[in-house]
C-alpha cells in the first residue's frame, strides 16, 4: 500500500470482449485513440499474428472490459466493441473482423456487391 493512501475496492461483474482484425498496428492504435477520445472509452491494443492454412497476417487484438469505475451492461460493451470493430475494418482496409465475448463470437464481414 502506498504510504499515506487509503485503498478502496470497487467491483463490477467481469465481462471481457476482444476484437480481432488484421492490419497495421500503428493505424489500429491511432484508430482506437480517436474512437476512445470521441466516445469516452478505454481499450487495450495488442499486436497479433494470425496464422492460418496457407498464410499469415499481422494484426491486432483490441480488448474491452467492464471497468468498475464506469460499469456497463454486457450488451452495451458488446455493442461498443462491434462499433469499434467496424471502424477498425474501415480504417485498416480490411473486409472482416471477429468480436469475441464470453458467450459468442461475432464475425463481421463485407458482403459482395451483386
Amino acid at each position: 500500500r502506498p504510504e499515506g493512501h487509503a485503498m478502496i475496492e470497487t467491483r463490477a461483474p467481469s465481462f471481457a470482449v476482444h476484437v480481432f482484425v488484421a492490419g497495421d498496428l500503428a493505424v489500429a492504435r491511432q484508430t482506437c485513440r480517436r474512437y476512445c477520445n470521441a466516445v469516452g472509452l478505454c481499450v487495450t491494443v495488442t499486436e497479433a499474428e494470425f496464422i492460418y492454412t496457407g498464410g499469415a497476417e499481422r494484426g491486432v487484438m483490441v480488448g474491452l472490459v467492464n471497468y468498475p469505475r464506469f460499469p456497463a451492461e454486457p450488451s452495451a460493451i458488446t455493442v461498443e466493441a462491434i462499433s469499434l470493430a467496424r471502424h477498425l475494418i474501415s480504417e485498416l482496409c480490411q473486409r472482416t473482423a471477429l468480436v469475441q465475448t464470453p458467450t459468442e463470437t461475432i464475425w463481421l464481414h463485407a458482403v459482395e456487391a451483386t
